[in-house]
């Protein structure tokens, strides 16, 4: 039986398929239209997943929707009755978007496969709810018989957060909150007033935090969330105007804290950095209190999260040292993308009750789209760029010494990852025992702001040598500080504020470690990337040290790479050093053709 899964018209429209509950691939559509996060109907990712499995239309069973529209619609139409008529302005703009996309989307589902196989029948289209895919993602790929799983994102029909429980092959919801009271939309709020953008600049607010200090709980905790013992809460909507408006937040937010939402092009001063480290603050306190609470009342050891407030990896961190569950298990495509291969996991398990357990089933999250030499060398020769072809050990080799040498490389291997993170297929790698990567990563190659952090990938053989992480971190969602034996001028920290800390040689791995003396953690394991395990190995041999720093392969406001024509136009449109793509080897020295000016302003800054 073959289960396509899909999401879209909101953010990350995504495909999945499925066979016999084995995932066969999963794709964000942004990776082939080049628009990050892209809402259009995944055209692109189901042709994809059909071509890469061999099938046709017609082979599959079922195409399964990550949500219920009819459900949607209703929490739109109650929201504007509650409301009217002070809602009248958001109600009428979203309307027509209702009735021409969304109202009527199974059978917009059934003309477009209909125009693809004449015998498609409406009864092969089914439709999930919001949470269960979120929950169905996270807990049928886990490596648990039994889980507690727990969903906190913006807003899916009517829940906020929810909680259930995994057993086997069925999946029950147990509680809910509902909307207005969304701790992702909270988040939102805040990575709006400190002006980033919303549904992809809450992970600056995340990275923002540490250089500032949490002087704003007290108001947040009296003024715009009610949290009670057991981590349910209740939002204070009067300084919220996404019910009745436009806009996220309105002028009583605004006068709450004395300033206004900072402008994306002005300066982040100290303000905005308290403001960071205290929503992140109040965020981490709800995610314990639920986690304690649902632990308390079901006594099972497992864990699995989902949703998009399950990317936050600096609470993921902290539930992991605060909270009596033994194991935890975090879909690495926790936002709506990954609600496409909940979908379809759920129509599979929970709808026909087949039996689980195979293991790994989630790959690495190494779901995506994969290049031959041929096609490769293809690309390479109609650029007319100048390539070396090499073995494979070879290739290990050259690119090990050149990032000892201090050189930028990307890397270009094998299936491209599904979810936001590079994982070592579609990834930038730099050395961490510099103390000029992460200024140089972050301005002459990625375009982005100066304070961003980068991720660390390491030997998981080596993991504790190097971090107070006692498990595995396979797809970048943990935060752990690093060991005391590697950090160096602590004192230095507490001395400076803000942006000064980046001056700040705190660890024997500078470009890997944030201000706060953390890092979010790959773990590299020789089972799933035997390739990148073995680069990491290499570099150690040279270097002694078992750690690359890991970046998705990308400029600012640009999806990751996903064929060898994007990884060949980044390369060349910014100060990366290397190329290595499949079996070949690019430098930028020899290159003729002159690199690209403004490749940057080719993406919309996110």
């Amino acid at each position: 039986m073959y289960i396509l899964g899909i999401s879209s018209f909101y953010h990350d429209s995504a495909a999945a398929l499925i066979k016999n509950g084995q995932i066969l691939g999963a794709v964000q559509e942004e990776r082939f239209t080049r628009i990050k996060h892209d809402a259009s109907f995944p055209h692109n990712s189901i042709n994809y997943l059909l071509e890469n499995a061999k099938i046709l239309f017609k082979d599959i069973d079922y195409v399964v929707f990550y949500e219920k529209p009819f459900l949607k619609f209703e929490r739109l139409l109650e929201t504007y009755i509650a409301t009217a008529p002070f809602g009248f302005k958001s109600f009428k703009a979203s309307i027509p978007i209702w009735l021409r996309e969304k109202l009527f989307l199974k059978d917009f589902i059934y003309k477009y496969f209909k125009k693809k196989y004449k015998e498609f029948n409406a009864n092969q289209i089914l439709f999930s709810e919001h949470h269960l895919s979120h929950a169905a993602s996270a807990f049928y790929p886990s490596p648990f018989k039994k889980s507690v799983i727990l969903t906190m994102d913006g807003v899916g029909e009517w829940s906020t957060t929810s909680a259930g429980i995994g057993n086997e092959n069925m999946i029950e919801i147990k509680k809910e909150i509902r909307f207005p009271h969304s701790l992702g939309l909270l988040y939102s709020a805040f990575t709006l007033y400190t002006g980033f953008k919303i549904n992809s600049g809450e992970y600056k607010l995340m990275g923002l935090a540490p250089y500032g200090k949490p002087k704003f709980i007290d108001i947040i905790k009296s003024e715009l969330i009610h949290i009670k013992n057991d981590g349910s809460f209740r939002l204070n909507l009067k300084y919220f105007n996404y019910m009745t408006g436009l806009k996220m937040i309105n002028k009583k937010f605004e006068n709450l804290f004395g300033k206004r939402a900072r402008k994306p092009d002005e300066k982040i001063n100290l303000f905005y950095m308290d403001i960071a480290a205290s929503i992140q603050s109040v965020t981490e306190e709800i995610v314990l209190k639920i986690a304690n609470s649902l632990y308390e009342e079901f006594k099972i050891d497992n864990l699995c999260l989902s949703g998009g407030v399950a990317l936050n990896c600096v609470a993921n961190g902290k539930l992991l040292q605060s909270t009596n569950f033994k194991k935890v298990w975090i879909q690495p495509a926790a936002g709506d993308s990954g609600g496409a291969l909940g979908a379809s996991l759920a129509v599979w398990f929970d709808k026909f009750k087949n039996s689980r357990f195979s293991k790994n089933i989630m790959q690495g999250s190494y779901l995506g789209p994969s290049y031959s030499n041929k096609e490769i060398r293809t690309i390479l020769d109609k650029n007319k760029s100048k390539y070396k072809k090499s073995t494979n050990e070879k290739l290990i080799q050259t690119a090990a010494e050149v990032l000892a040498n201090d050189k930028y490389i990307g890397w270009f291997q094998g299936r491209m990852e599904f979810g936001p993170r590079a994982l070592g297929n579609r990834s930038i790698l730099a050395n961490p025992c510099s103390n000029e990567t992460q200024r140089d990563l972050n301005l002459k190659i990625k375009f982005r702001e100066s304070f961003r952090p980068f991720a660390p990938a390491i030997l998981i053989e080596e993991t504790k040598n190097w971090f107070k992480l006692n498990c595995e971190s396979p797809y970048m969602l943990l935060v752990s500080e690093i060991n005391d034996k590697i950090k160096k001028n602590s004192e230095s920290y507490n001395s400076v504020s803000g942006f000064q800390k980046l001056k700040s040689n705190i660890s024997e791995i500078p470009a890997v470690t944030h201000v706060d003396f953390t890092s979010r953690i790959q773990t590299v394991h020789k089972e799933t990337n035997p390739l990148f395990h073995k680069l990491l190995l290499k570099f150690f041999e040279i270097t002694g040290c078992p750690i690359l720093v890991n970046t998705s392969f990308n400029v600012r406001g640009e999806p990751i790479v996903c064929n060898p024509q994007d990884a060949y136009n980044c390369f060349m449109g910014t100060d990366l050093d290397f190329l290595f793509i499949g079996d070949f080897i690019l430098s930028k020295k020899e290159q003729k053709n002159k690199i690209k000016l403004n490749y940057s302003n080719q993406f919309v800054a996110d």
